[in-house]
């Protein structure tokens, strides 16, 4: 792919103004470990919403969202369009009790609601098992990404893409610390959405594509265009509508989609003013991240349909890169390459963004966990603040590195995206109750982590196994349907269940099985975050009666009040984004009758909001 000067120049004009804004607030960044992870606490809701949507619009985003529609059509992106429910669940439910907390990393929520070496322990396993491995999962498969993008846009080794995007990243995320990551952030997403809308208007002007409404006619796309599954395809309904609803949005613990919260979204409500702007940022968050940004990457996924119809075509268009990194979700970058200079720069500066965006809030929040609940906790407790800053910057390094050697070694965005909620199944529904369960102990977590990751882990190898052994009864003459079926009789949703069902009840089991929290504890956390709900009514008793607690140190939390809005919120937002996409495909009834249900329930969530906030 040949760039003109033009298009350079926007690129590396961008990467130098990075790194400006990292080493213009490297003196602020590095007065204490406060200001380089929290901003000083002092953020508004708009600079935290923007960062929050900016960091989910990852390089490999635009990627998985081609692969999904080009697998299973518009309606597959209920694999991610259902963790609404959770986003709108932490903006009305659990934002305001991360802000109370008043915590550094969401990590220290383990001593304050648990008890005892457990807790201790808990802490520093999460610590280094998110803060670290985790967190390497998700930076290489965001790096996989990049390593895709310049191989096709600019012919880079997946080496040199790593070496100067990653480099770029490491230093102004490094220097700068949250604040640098959010101003940055604040740039990246405005470069990467006009970057994304400049690539699905060049998509419909291929001559293969022949403009929107020959889009839509076209007869490879029409099958794809529906906002539900087909319904007399009960595995293709499974994937894409039962299992997301059912099960994935409460039971999956996924990066920026948490159930009740927790992870970087918790961390930028840490930095914000109060309690209203970790609030407005996280509803920010939300309707930007479902209701404006999907569509641009979905009629590029449209378009590449007609013009790659199947890898073997991008293969072909592309001969000199490594036939095992062509996938669907190759598609994308691939139909970058038809932009005209100018565009080009501006599309590569988008993803170019998208990518910073990501990895730079995955350093930043990866390195307060090893600062904060690992070398200040455990190794140095009376670290001064410099050298707190020092580690922090050193851990973002050597993340890096580690995630950029593993990114080698994944496939494509769809896999990572898989082994991500995987990892996770089963933890959600506990995240979701330590909140509102006395009940629930340190043990129960450690329990649910355990078992998902050695789940995970199982069927990973059990993966890779079974390639090897279908690859050998094809090569002997079997269909590749009847070697699937018979050495891989589990699908990848059939493992997502059976994760969270055996997480479950195993987390379940320990619970009852071992003691609870001391009342020392749970009467304290009581007090400072004061959780609502009968799961607490036990613990409020006891804490009346000895007279730690008098009516008047409890809220009115308005629980009931607090999942109307939530209710509302999804109404609102899945409406506007639907409303736009019958707009798009010029069904302007339904997008008019969508709209009025947008804003009907923009007003109701309003109303009902004043009232939980007074």
């Amino acid at each position: 792919m040949h760039l003109e000067m033009i298009d350079w120049l926007l690129i590396i004009g961008l990467m130098i103004v990075y790194v400006i804004i990292g080493i213009w607030v490297t003196k602020r960044s590095g007065k204490s470990s406060s200001e380089y992870f929290l901003s000083g606490r002092n953020m508004p809701w708009l600079l935290l919403g923007v960062s929050m949507v900016a960091t989910t619009f990852s390089i490999d985003t635009p990627n998985l969202v081609t692969n999904i529609v080009r697998v299973h059509g518009v309606s597959g992106n209920w694999v991610w369009w259902s963790f609404l429910l959770t986003g709108m669940l932490t903006v009305f439910i659990y934002a305001k009790l991360w802000r109370r907390s008043n915590m550094s990393t969401d990590n220290e929520f383990y001593e304050i609601r648990y008890s005892g070496k457990p807790a201790a322990l808990l802490r520093a396993f999460r610590s280094i098992y998110l803060g670290f491995f985790f967190n390497i999962v998700i930076i290489a498969s965001v790096t996989l990404a990049a390593v895709k993008v310049g191989a096709i846009l600019l012919g880079l080794s997946p080496l040199q893409t790593i070496i100067i995007a990653g480099g770029v990243t490491v230093v102004y995320s490094s220097m700068g610390g949250l604040l640098g990551v959010l101003l940055t952030d604040f740039i990246q997403f405005i470069i990467a959405m006009t970057g994304s809308i400049a690539a699905a208007y060049v998509a419909l002007q291929h001559p293969q594509v022949g403009g929107l409404q020959k889009l839509l006619s076209h007869p490879d796309v029409a099958s794809k265009l529906s906002f539900l599954p087909d319904f007399t395809n009960p595995e293709l309904v499974i994937i894409v509508l039962i299992i997301p609803f059912a099960v994935q949005w409460w039971s999956v613990w996924y990066p920026g989609s948490e159930p009740g919260g927790g992870g970087f979204i918790a961390q930028r409500m840490f930095a914000a003013k109060d309690e209203k702007h970790a609030v407005g940022a996280t509803l920010f968050f939300n309707a930007a991240h479902y209701a404006v940004r999907p569509w641009p990457w979905i009629i590029v996924a449209l378009a590449s349909i007609i013009v790659f119809p199947d890898i073997q075509s991008i293969r072909t268009a592309f001969p000199n890169l490594d036939p095992a990194m062509i996938g669907n979700d190759m598609a994308y970058p691939a139909m970058l390459t038809f932009l005209p200079p100018g565009l080009m720069g501006l599309a590569v500066a988008s993803l170019i963004a998208a990518y910073m965006s990501t990895i730079s809030t995955s350093l930043n929040w990866g390195s307060s966990y090893i600062v904060y609940d690992c070398y200040k906790r455990f190794i140095k407790p009376k670290a001064d603040e410099k050298e707190l800053v020092a580690v922090g910057r050193i851990s973002t390094v050597v993340m890096m590195v580690f995630a950029s050697i593993l990114s080698l070694y994944l496939q494509n965005a769809l896999q990572a995206f898989n082994i991500l909620l995987q990892i996770g199944a089963g933890t959600g529904l506990l995240f979701i109750l330590r909140w509102f369960w006395w009940r629930i102990n340190a043990f129960s977590e450690i329990s649910a982590m355990i078992v998902s990751f050695v789940i995970a882990l199982v069927f990973l190898m059990k993966k890779n196994i079974d390639t090897a052994a279908i690859d050998t009864l094809v090569g002997s003459g079997m269909s590749l349907e009847h070697a699937t079926a018979l050495v891989a009789p589990f699908k990848e949703w059939q493992e997502l269940v059976i994760g969270v069902a055996l997480t479950t009840v195993t987390w379940l089991a320990v619970t009852f099985m071992t003691a609870p929290a001391d009342t020392k504890t749970l009467i304290g956390f009581l007090k400072k975050v004061q959780p609502s709900g009968p799961g607490w009514k036990k613990i409020l008793d006891q804490a009346r009666a000895s007279g730690e607690i008098i009516d008047t140190d409890i809220r009115k939390n308005n629980f009931p009040l607090g999942i109307a809005c939530m209710v509302a919120g999804c109404f609102a937002i899945y409406s506007a984004l639907f409303a736009t996409g019958y707009w798009i495909y010029s069904q302007y009834l339904l997008s008019a009758v969508l709209w009025l249900v947008a804003a009907v329930s923009s007003l109701f969530l309003w109303k009902m909001w004043m009232k939980v906030t007074e």
